[in-house]
């Protein structure tokens, strides 16, 4: 591994001029590395952070990615982490003309690590460094606690999907909002619920509140309530028993653990509070990257086809970067292709935007004809998209975009497939061209942990007691022995699950097109003594 010639960063540097002049934004300090297929392979499975914390299943995931490559050899292109500054690799057989194409991609990444609020609480860390510390650390506790550090970073990595990613991304931006638990109470509480104002006097107090903040804004917000104060004296002993009555909300399973559990608070364990807090710490850092996969593959995908047409290096390569591109960017017909969807979706948002697409005029027409020749010029799809890149993740970019419009336009549709019974294969069909399906195909597809909340009234006599929110998806049985076994050894005593089981009723073999009937059913699992029971609710 050693960084990228003169030469290369000369044209890496042109491609970051000229992304800036198309509207990207990104910090000017970016690190490039050149390495080999095997090199790329052995860093991928460890999220791409050469100096992430050794554990076993990396060493299998390494073991596994060259055994398939020993069978398929295939050329990855690249890799980019979000760092500070941000760190890209390449592979060593890549032509000139190639990485321009690539720097293009990564810069879009880069662009979208930086600039999406999904990613804000990784805005000013350091991961390399910090990830190179916890290596240290745990490899000194390995030194002196053996194989047991090894027990404990499996146990918290089987529940490091429960971790409170939301409640950290929303302190932080409480925290910058400036906005007070006071503020809070008296606009979404006390103004609504006690004194229940009406709406223009509700507006009226916002900008009364605003025009203080920006007459002084360090004793505006104390100055506005020396005056309500004055008009109402009854908030401030509403505040104040509204203040003795709030509970913060749960914090996560990992941090409950580090915080309550009186097996890890003994002297002798306080080792284990550190290797589960690296656990939770890093799996929070990488937590916005698998929410918006579609997005930041498809916004990368958008910028190096737009750049990478504009740039004249290009020529003389044109059919070499077409085959590569639609290698990467080409939709298939049964399967979900990340780039490609979330490239044509940025490709409509903005041709919708410059069309005025996203106004009440426009949603009131349901001629279609009259909706293919709707145009009003507003010049606002460029800036639509910025927006979008923003203040989207996966589930609200679907939700938002994924429309009927949009699936005509792409002739997409879900497949389903059939027992022939006469030949005895599997037939593949339409199943639907609805968007409504085609949305609930990819929402199936994203990452959606389950809800387990510590529930402290529940957990009494030592227990500690676990609930699962349904969500229309079960837990998976196979894993629930041993996450709870893990659970237990970390918590020092029992463990109580409450979840819901499904009973599936077989599709009548008369009807084929019957859907299998799902009941749900209240059950209680318990882990104690390392042994797992069973019992209706």
């Amino acid at each position: 591994m050693q960084l990228i010639d003169q030469k290369t960063k000369r044209i890496m540097e042109g491609c970051k001029e000229r992304a800036r002049d198309q509207g990207l934004s990104f910090e000017d300090e970016t690190l490039e590395y050149v390495v080999s297929n095997r090199d790329m392979i052995e860093l991928m499975p460890k999220n791409m952070i050469p100096t992430l914390y050794d554990y076993w299943v990396h060493d299998v995931e390494v073991l596994r990615e060259q055994g398939k490559y020993e069978l398929y050899p295939s050329n990855p292109y690249e890799t980019v982490i979000n760092t500070r500054p941000a760190i890209s690799f390449y592979n060593d057989n890549n032509p000139d003309w190639l990485n321009v194409m690539i720097f293009y991609h990564v810069i879009g990444h880069i662009d979208f690590f930086q600039n999406n609020l999904y990613f804000r609480h990784t805005w000013d860390d350091d991961l390399t460094g910090q990830a190179l510390a916890d290596k240290r650390l745990i490899a000194r506790l390995r030194s002196e606690h053996g194989r047991w550090v090894d027990y404990v970073i499996e146990f918290a990595r089987g529940i490091d999907n429960l971790v409170g990613y939301f409640s950290e991304l929303g302190k932080l931006n409480r925290t910058e909002s400036g906005c007070s638990a006071r503020v809070d109470y008296y606009f979404d509480y006390f103004l609504q619920a006690v004194k229940q104002l009406k709406i223009s006097d509700y507006v009226k107090q916002i900008e009364e509140f605003n025009q203080a903040l920006k007459e002084d804004r360090e004793r505006g917000e104390q100055n506005f309530f020396a005056e309500v104060i004055k008009k109402s004296p009854e908030f401030a002993a509403a505040f104040e028993k509204y203040r003795q009555k709030y509970q913060a909300p749960s914090v996560d399973l990992l941090q409950y653990l580090i915080d309550q559990s009186v097996f890890l608070n003994r002297e002798e364990n306080k080792w284990m509070q550190s290797v589960i807090e690296i656990v939770r710490s890093t799996s929070i850092y990488f937590q916005p990257q698998i929410r918006t996969k579609i997005m930041n593959e498809g916004w990368a995908s958008y910028w190096h086809e737009t750049l990478f047409l504009q740039d004249d290096r290009i020529r003389g390569h044109e059919v070499d970067f077409a085959r590569v591109n639609a290698a990467v960017t080409s939709m298939p017909r049964v399967g979900l292709n990340p780039y490609a969807l979330g490239m044509r979706l940025f490709y409509g948002l903005e041709e919708n935007a410059e069309r005025g697409c996203y106004s009440y005029d426009f949603d009131r027409l349901h001629d279609i004809e009259a909706r293919k020749k709707y145009h009003r010029n507003t010049a606002a799809g460029r800036d639509f998209i910025f927006k979008v890149r923003e203040n989207f993740s996966d589930f609200t970019f679907i939700n938002s975009f994924v429309d009927q419009d949009f699936v005509d336009r792409n002739k997409l549709f879900v497949a389903d497939r059939r027992l022939n019974k006469e030949r005895m294969v599997w037939e593949y069909y339409v199943k639907s061209r609805k968007s409504e399906d085609y949305r609930q195909m990819l929402f199936a597809s994203l990452y959606h942990p389950p809800r387990i909340e510590v529930v402290p009234e529940q957990s009494t006599d030592g227990i500690l007691y676990l609930n699962h929110r349904q969500e229309g998806k079960p837990l998976v049985k196979e894993y629930l022995a041993n996450t709870l076994l893990g659970i237990e050894y970390l918590w020092g005593a029992p463990v109580a699950l409450e979840t819901s089981d499904a009973e599936v009723k077989p599709a009548s073999e008369t009807e084929e097109e019957t859907e299998p009937q799902v009941s749900w059913s209240r059950v209680r699992y318990h882990m104690k003594k390392r042994r797992l029971s069973r019992e209706k609710v």
